[in-house]
C-alpha cells in the first residue's frame, strides 16, 4: 500500500473477527516494530504477544472493553527504563521510543489488513499481575491484533493549519 493510502486507512478498530493471525504476519508486524528507531538505538522496550482465547476473563481485568478481548491477539508493548537513553538534559525518552515501536507496528498490522486500537488507559497493576511481567518492564500500551469485524468512521482532525505554525 501506499504509505500517503496507508495512514488514511489505519483507523482504531473497536470489533474483531475471532479469525486467527497467520504467523507469517505476527512476524512481519513484530519486526517492524524491531526496525523502529529509538532514542541512541537503545531499543529500551519488550512486546508481549498475548493469546486471548482462553483468558478473556482476565484479560478484561487490564481492559473492560469487549472489543478488547475479540481479536485473538493482544500486544503489550512495555518499556525497560533501564535500559533507556537519556538525553544531554536529561531527558527520558522511554514514552517516546515504545510510541514509536507501537506505531510502526500498527501501521504494518494496517498494511496487513489487521486492525489494531490503541490503549492506554488500562489498569497497570493488572497487566503486571496477569501478564507476569519482569520487574524491569513498564506495560505502556496495549493494542488488540486481529482482522477488524467494523468498518472505518470519518476521520475528524483539526485543519492543518491549527496544528502547524512556521516560524
Amino acid at each position: 500500500m501506499v504509505f500517503s493510502e496507508l495512514i488514511k486507512n489505519r483507523y482504531s478498530v473497536r470489533a474483531y473477527k475471532s479469525d486467527p493471525v497467520e504467523d507469517e504476519k505476527l512476524t512481519a508486524v513484530l519486526e517492524a516494530a524491531r526496525l523502529a528507531p529509538t532514542a541512541s538505538n537503545r531499543q529500551p522496550f519488550q512486546l508481549f504477544v498475548i493469546h486471548t482465547k482462553g483468558r478473556e476473563e482476565e484479560l478484561r481485568r487490564i481492559y473492560h472493553k469487549e472489543w478488547f478481548i475479540q481479536a485473538p491477539l493482544i500486544i503489550c508493548a512495555c518499556g525497560l527504563p533501564g535500559e533507556v537513553w537519556k538525553g544531554e538534559h536529561g531527558r527520558d525518552y522511554l514514552g517516546v521510543d515504545v510510541a514509536i515501536v507501537m506505531d510502526h507496528l500498527i501501521l504494518a498490522a494496517t498494511d496487513l489488513g489487521l486492525g489494531t486500537c490503541w490503549i492506554g488507559a488500562f489498569d497497570a497493576d493488572a497487566a503486571r499481575e496477569i501478564l507476569d511481567l519482569p520487574e524491569d518492564a513498564e506495560p505502556i500500551i496495549f493494542t488488540p491484533l486481529g482482522y477488524p469485524a467494523d468498518s472505518p468512521k470519518p476521520k475528524e482532525r483539526k485543519p492543518l493549519d491549527e496544528l502547524v505554525r512556521y516560524i
